[in-house]
């Protein structure tokens, strides 16, 4: 058996997504080799009504799946293939937008205000790409929990674990996603299939990812841009970031450690990649942004038809779509469309 050994640790950064929510980027819209097939994890916990409540409004996307995890608050989905639903604390949504998606989801605190959630890309192959768009809600109680007999205890959301499988599947990377709580002062050694690239992401406690007999930290490495930081310890919203081997191995510190940890086959294909748009090709990416230039100018076409306020407003987020394509972040659309050529068509319904 070999241990993993920890490559590098990353400090989540402070970012601005959606319409104007506070999170914090662990990795994304960077360097996808370390990750593969992974292309970016968000963190977005809050206390403060003010820096969530805005949300992630309508916006496409294509050539990824996301899965969504809710540990407080809730998150209302709904999406272009008409599905709409609720995720409470627990719960998790999976959603392919393989050929093309459109969705929100719109955060709301619990009774105390707080907000808590994580969210993860994983990316398609070429094959599934243009694959049928899915979408899929799991209630926290059908995901089943294991405690060991150290009371370890590990939630699986995805993936086989300890003779357990989570029901979250259908996944093209086929993740194993685990939500890992280790009590105070323990050792813990957990299987991982060699042939994956490995990621853990602590948000409670703190604790040493290596074989080492005491938790201490160690500052050998001045921040960069992205706040590299190379130490013992990791502690709250760091990204540790594992080379290759079948076991991790933690220790946890004296107030335990709460994880998660994510594995996943490399894809290994080249990664063209446009905001929520992840294709191979540039060619790709400029089909796709063709395609909804499209959309805009189809429905701009009917806003003089428009006989509802709901069908003029859609025109209008449409339109948006098409003229304010940014780079690195999702659009920011205020009402849902009523149809999307090129991309799967849009139920008429009213929230």
């Amino acid at each position: 058996m070999s241990i993993r050994p920890v490559k590098r640790i990353v400090e989540a950064t402070p970012t601005l997504e959606g319409a104007g929510v506070h999170l914090r980027r662990a990795f994304g819209f960077g360097d996808t080799d370390e990750t593969d097939p992974f292309l970016l994890f968000d963190d977005f916990r809050n206390e403060r009504p003010q820096d969530y409540l805005a949300g992630f409004p309508w916006h496409p996307h294509r050539g990824i799946e996301t899965i969504t995890y809710v540990l407080a608050g809730e998150v209302t989905h709904a999406d272009s293939l008409g599905n709409v639903g609720t995720l409470g604390a627990g719960d998790v949504q999976w959603m392919t937008a393989g050929r093309g998606i459109l969705h929100q989801e719109m955060p709301q605190g619990d009774a105390n205000g707080r907000m808590h959630g994580f969210q993860l890309w994983a990316n398609l192959p070429s094959s599934l790409k243009m694959t049928a768009p899915r979408y899929q809600d799991v209630a926290a109680r059908h995901i089943p929990e294991i405690v060991d007999d150290d009371g370890t205890r590990v939630r699986v959301v995805c993936g086989a674990f300890w003779g357990q499988r989570g029901p979250v599947d259908g996944i093209a990377a086929d993740p194993q996603y685990l939500d890992v709580s280790v009590p105070p002062n323990t050792r813990k050694v957990l299987p991982m299939d060699t042939r994956r690239r490995a990621f853990a992401y602590v948000f409670e406690g703190s604790g040493v990812f290596r074989d080492a007999s005491q938790p201490f930290g160690v500052l050998v490495e001045q921040p960069g841009p992205e706040e590299i930081v190379t130490r013992d310890v990791a502690g709250d919203r760091a990204l540790v970031l594992f080379d290759s081997g079948d076991e991790v191995v933690v220790r946890s510190g004296e107030h335990g450690i709460r994880f998660l940890l994510c594995s996943g086959q490399p894809i290994q294909e080249p990664v063209a990649w446009y905001g929520p748009i992840v294709m191979n090709t540039e060619a790709e990416l400029h089909q796709a942004v063709f395609e909804l230039r499209s959309v805009a100018s189809t429905l701009a076409s009917c806003s003089k038809r428009a006989t509802t306020l709901s069908e003029s407003s859609a025109v209008t987020a449409m339109t948006l779509i098409a003229t304010s394509w940014p780079v690195t972040t999702c659009w920011a659309l205020n009402t849902k469309p009523t149809s999307l050529p090129g991309f799967p068509s849009v139920r008429s319904s009213s929230m």
